[in-house]
């Protein structure tokens, strides 16, 4: 026994008969057309019906009737004949009048029957018709899948709104198919990221450890590399978790000083700048938003300390805040090709090469900050100095814009 079946078999006879939008509008086709028809039948005979009967005698002007001589009919009293009275002509014409609105009635409905028959083929027709686009759509939609997101419907036709529907359509398998695009590299760049600390674990354990056995400096060689790949997967592991709740959008809105968090980011990686022989200056406004304190703090720190670690000895970072300007960091540093700057903003994606398996970083930095920005509906900008290093520019709406006459303006790092 299988008592699914009867159900799945009485469901697609339901679906089955379920009137589909092509009968749907034949059926309203013919109605209407049915409909009118009707109403002007139905005036028409109103019309005529109501028209009235006149009928004369045609008498002469001497006061005898008028009427056609015959051989019998001669001049004088005792050769006429009186003509019919009027009241049997008006009979007669009654009856006249009615044969022929009977008459109209019955050919016009026996034409009305053939003409809405006709209405419901070519409504049928018509309908299937203009629903061709839909059913292409339709079609289209069913074969799709993440193996061919690359096909369109690129209808072609006038500018309505099946054209529009089939447009919006395409822009959108374009978005679905960018999307898996930057899935599918993502995940083979985090696997290449996650790959390689393992991998220089397990040459560690497997090689060096076996030789560092009897010698203490060579296993203390063999710890630090084990504990720079740990690091190096921690590091990586925490940007995609960071990553990941960007994403899903700030997990509490409260307001946040941008200017404390600018100020704390700053004094962080002050000792970091300072052995860089980088300097830090900061111009900070009071700037409230609405937003996650945590996700906000990672934003600006790691947007400082990429500024500082992308940079040369002797250089500087520039943080400017202020509610017209919004959030600024300047740096100095190697030369950035305008054309590079979309993919800079890519996971695992760093200047010059895609994946350059550098311990200091997993290359997700400016990937946080863009999915940061854009959680708290901000947006991210960068722009290349004229003599090298980035300007990145972040706009936050912002809840109070404080005058800038309260700014705070530090330096910190090498002198």
């Amino acid at each position: 026994m299988h008592p699914a079946r009867p159900h799945h078999k009485t469901s697609t006879t339901h679906h089955r008969l379920a009137p589909t939008v092509r009968v749907r509008l034949t059926a309203l086709y013919g109605a209407l057309f049915l409909l009118s028809g009707t109403l002007l039948l139905t005036v028409v005979y109103l019309f005529l019906d109501g028209i009235p009967v006149t009928v004369s005698g045609g008498t002469e002007p001497g006061g005898t009737a008028a009427g056609p001589s015959t051989p019998d009919q001669l001049p004088g009293p005792a050769g006429a004949i009186p003509p019919p009275p009027d009241a049997e002509l008006e009979h007669i014409a009654a009856q006249a009048k009615a044969a022929m609105l009977n008459h109209l009635l019955t050919v016009s409905a026996i034409a009305l029957v053939l003409l809405a028959l006709l209405a419901v083929f070519l409504g049928w027709w018509m309908a299937g018709h203009v629903l061709r686009p839909v059913h292409r759509i339709t079609t289209t939609a069913r074969r799709l899948s993440w193996q061919n997101l690359h096909e369109r419907i690129a209808l072609a036709g006038p500018r309505d709104e099946f054209k529009e529907l089939a447009d919006t359509f395409d822009d959108l398998l374009a978005r679905l198919e960018s999307a898996f695009d930057s899935q599918r590299r993502f995940i083979a760049n985090a696997s290449h990221e996650l790959r390689t600390p393992l991998t220089i674990q397990r040459a560690a354990i497997q090689i060096a450890l076996a030789d560092a056995a009897s010698s203490p400096q060579k296993l203390a060689t063999v710890q630090e590399q084990l504990l720079d790949a740990n690091r190096r997967a921690e590091r990586l592991i925490d940007g995609l978790l960071l990553l990941a709740q960007s994403d899903r959008g700030p997990l509490e809105r409260v307001p946040v000083a941008l200017e404390n968090k600018a100020a704390e980011a700053a004094d962080l990686y002050a000792s970091t700048a300072q052995a860089a022989d980088v300097t830090i200056n900061t111009d900070l406004h009071p700037v409230t938003v609405l937003g996650d304190p945590v996700l906000l703090t990672h934003l600006i720190a790691n947007l400082v300390q990429n500024a500082i670690r992308h940079n040369h000895r002797g250089g500087s970072v520039d943080i400017h805040l202020s509610a017209t300007a919004g959030l600024i960091i300047r740096n100095t540093g190697p030369h950035v090709p305008a054309q590079a700057l979309p993919d800079l903003f890519e996971p695992f994606h760093r200047l010059g090469t895609a994946r350059t398996g550098s311990a200091q970083g997993a290359g997700l930095g400016l990937s946080i900050v863009s999915s940061i920005a854009q959680a708290h509906s901000g947006s991210v900008t960068a722009h290349p100095n004229p003599g090298g290093g980035l300007k990145i520019r972040i706009s936050l709406p912002h809840l109070t814009d404080a005058p800038l006459s309260a700014g705070i303006q530090t330096t910190s790092g090498a002198s």
